[in-house]
């Protein structure tokens, strides 16, 4: 039966659908399912690409969806130790006074895929071929390859990106009606689990305490508070 625990259940559809339509012989629009291929780690991705290319279906409108850290080009935020996915909305918001170059010329990369489909020249590719080709034409790879998502028929990524309803948001991933590939099957169980956990330091917890007793000292929504400040002090 229907999920109901999930935001998919809800039928709320994405701004941009993933489904895309062919017209029939006589006129009639047709939905195309795409085929959502997950795989535990970004090089089994590179692995199962490789293997693509050497079928009949190396042609076949594809796409990778990855992280940020994997497809980042922007010379201060990819060789930064710190949070790459704050430092892009960041700078896409222009908070320092400072856009992203790459972030405008992405279009140049899903069109450059698209003119080379035209032409019959299209090819399976993976993350890496992505990243060069978008240095070359300084265009970000990370939202190229969610442009080219639109009108791909292979959509490869991680597992989390279609287990997790908050990546699925994000990323406009509808799945509803659409084909879903899981390789290895049996690491689900684990990367679930990760998708509903999180690490906290003891430093985190302290801080955390030190917050909350502020606020319950101020009478600051003290009924609130209080209970979680018993969590900081009894995981502590």
């Amino acid at each position: 039966g229907p999920c109901t625990d999930c935001s998919c259940s809800s039928g709320k559809e994405p701004t941009k659908d993933p489904g895309h339509t062919k017209k029939k012989e006589n006129g009639e629009r047709v939905l195309v399912p795409k085929i959502f291929f997950g795989t535990r780690t970004h090089k089994q991705i590179a692995q199962i690409t490789r293997e693509l290319k050497r079928t009949v279906y190396s042609s076949v409108p594809m796409t990778i969806l990855s992280s940020r850290d994997y497809t980042c080009i922007h010379p201060v935020v990819s060789n930064s130790a710190g949070n790459r996915n704050e430092m892009c909305v960041e700078l896409l918001e222009g908070k320092h006074g400072k856009s992203c170059s790459y972030y405008h010329g992405a279009h140049k990369l899903s069109e450059h895929h698209a003119l080379q489909a035209a032409h019959g020249l299209y090819q399976a590719w993976d993350i890496e071929d992505l990243v060069s080709l978008g240095r070359k034409l300084r265009a970000c790879p990370y939202f190229a390859a969610r442009e080219l998502m639109v009108g791909a028929d292979i959509v490869f990524c991680p597992y989390n990106y279609l287990l997790d309803p908050q990546i699925r948001e994000s990323m406009d991933i509808n799945l509803k009606g659409q084909v879903v590939i899981l390789d290895e099957a049996h690491n689900i169980e684990d990367s679930a689990r990760e998708s509903v956990s999180y690490s906290v330091t003891e430093g985190q917890l302290r801080a955390a305490r030190e917050e909350l007793d502020f606020m319950v000292t101020n009478n600051i929504r003290q009924q609130d508070h209080e209970p979680l400040r018993a969590v900081c002090c009894s995981l502590i």
